[in-house]
């Protein structure tokens, strides 16, 4: 027999975890004990909202379930942040949390929660272990359960006496859950109708969501659009699956969008949404959008088909499957004068003005995109850097783009990078974020240094919550209120206090040689950028 925490060390090893993400306390400390005899890696963050959003770029890189731990109370509830962000944007995580004694749940003892009430609307289960002996079955449909379908966060909550109790080990070879059986595999009719319907369009029309990336059917979606000829358009979260400068490739469509992908939104005939929720930013009317047009709706998840717009065709299964499906029956179509029409709209990259002591940051981001190596994963932070991000950053062939798409959280982009760069060393990983979202998570250059882990930040600094100022002064008669950040330290002076080798740039002019010294480094380096207090995201 063995400690139960024990059975969970063993557990995780049983489904090849390597590291995790954390912040110990009280009621998760013999779990920690037996992660001290392992070989497990352990992270130790600098806030639990961290451990999840390290735990969320890693996933995002593997494609597997990554795991975060926290205490009872205050560790958990700080967790559910990175919870909610996880679940909006569909990342696998396994959430472990400590829970008080058994006998004293219900009676508001010391760091009590009930974090899986809490946490209901953000997971997509979540266990409450009362039975030590459940502890391997509860791992493995916990595994299943963040891995498989619609991918999301899972919670496991532990009872200190839980966690001590001695339990016979055995780890299932399987999992049977009557009630969960996602569907992969595409209806043979649907798959005929989608071909026929593609086939006839004289103006059909991709748009590429994240759930490509879950799937891992980047490949698969550029076989599919070649063979077809058909152009494409991605949301903020499937940016990346199209290297920036592919043929068929238009750009992010939506609400902070180029023009070229929602003007081909707007005309074309024919729309296949494969892996995309439709969400208000990427289409602001979806049911005016559908009057003059055929949906085709492709995810494997069947709530989402048809909830934020009316489809034509709808079909529920895995993306990979279905596209190789597509691909393999799809006959020989020519869409030549759709993609010529769109060929002349696509956006040529715009000549932006120049501020006397700023760097201006999108000319910037298409200056850093092309000195770094094609296989980079650049994350993006929420707010005008996230937008000065996704229509600026150009992704090369091999490239990854990550950003929080669903949730909007702002202080991702740093922990996230780490995350990344621990499930990928060999690549280079660049984390973008605002003066005022940094602040959010700078406390994590701790764990970049405790980690030795080499990613790269660039600081746009305008001494404001740059969206939200831009939002008052568009829409609130430039009433600012709470958006100026004075009081901001020096980060070049405080990533050096780390002992993170650190720059300023302030000139285009002296753009290029800031960016070469960053990308050559091979260490951690944090490149803090001056920009126009009232620059735009336009």
């Amino acid at each position: 027999m063995i400690r139960a925490a024990e059975a969970m060390v063993r557990c995780l090893r049983s489904e090849g975890v390597k590291v995790v993400f954390g912040y110990p306390g009280a009621a998760i400390c013999p779990f920690y004990d037996e992660l001290y005899r392992s070989d497990i890696h352990h992270v130790l963050v600098r806030h639990e909202a961290n451990a999840g959003h390290e735990a969320s770029g890693y996933a995002r890189i593997t494609n597997k379930p990554a795991v975060c731990i926290a205490t009872s109370g205050p560790g958990a509830t700080n967790l559910l942040t990175a919870i909610a962000t996880a679940y909006a944007d569909s990342v696998p995580l396994i959430c472990i949390t400590g829970q008080v004694s058994t006998d004293q749940i219900g009676c508001d003892v010391f760091q009590e929660v009930d974090i899986t009430g809490a946490a209901q609307p953000f997971v997509k289960h979540s266990y409450l272990v009362k039975d030590a002996s459940m502890l391997p079955r509860i791992f493995k449909e916990a595994f299943y359960l963040a891995g498989t379908g619609r991918k999301g966060p899972v919670l496991i909550d532990v009872p200190i006496d839980i966690q001590n109790t001695l339990i016979d080990f055995e780890y299932p070879e399987t999992v049977t859950m009557r009630t969960y059986k996602p569907t992969v595999k595409g209806n043979p009719m649907q798959i005929k109708k989608i071909c026929e319907a593609v086939e006839n369009a004289k103006r059909p029309l991709i748009c590429a969501g994240g759930g490509i990336f879950l799937a891992g059917a980047e490949k698969e979606l550029i076989e599919f659009a070649e063979k077809a000829k058909v152009p494409a358009v991605s949301t903020m979260m499937g940016l990346s699956l199209f290297p920036t400068d592919h043929p068929l490739y238009l750009g992010m469509l939506g609400m902070h969008g180029v023009k070229s992908a929602n003007r081909a939104v707007n005309e074309c005939d024919t729309m296949i949404l494969i892996g995309a929720r439709v969400g208000d930013r990427a289409v602001k009317s979806p049911t005016f959008l559908a009057e003059n047009k055929q949906i085709i709706h492709i995810d494997i998840d069947p709530a989402e088909i048809g909830k934020n717009i009316p489809v034509d065709i709808p079909l529920v299964g895995d993306c990979r499957t279905i596209l190789s499906e597509l691909t393999e029956k799809i006959g020989v179509v020519s869409h030549d004068e759709w993609l010529s029409e769109l060929a002349e709209i696509k956006n040529d990259i715009p000549e932006n003005e120049e501020t006397e002591g700023f760097i201006n940051p999108k000319v910037f981001l298409r200056k850093l995109s092309d000195r770094m190596p094609a296989d980079t994963v650049c994350v993006a932070d929420v707010g005008q850097n996230q937008i000065w991000c996704c229509n600026n950053y150009g992704i090369k062939e091999g490239g990854r783009f990550m950003t929080s798409g669903g949730m909007g959280t702002m202080g991702y982009s740093v922990p996230c990078a780490i995350g990344a760069k621990m499930a990928a060393p060999e690549r280079e990983v660049i984390a973008v974020c605002g003066d005022g979202s940094f602040q959010m998570q700078m406390m994590e250059l701790a764990t970049i240094m405790q980690e030795k882990i080499a990613v790269k930040m660039i600081v746009m600094r305008n001494n404001y919550l740059g969206m939200v100022r831009e939002l008052q002064t568009k829409s609130y008669g430039d009433r600012q209120i709470a958006v100026g950040l004075d009081g901001s330290p020096d980060f070049v002076a405080l990533a050096r206090a780390y002992g993170i080798e650190s720059d300023r740039v302030s000139t285009m002019a002296e753009a290029e040689e800031k960016i070469e010294k960053l990308a050559s480094s091979d260490k951690p380096y944090l490149l803090e950028c001056d920009v126009y207090s009232l620059e735009s995201t336009l």
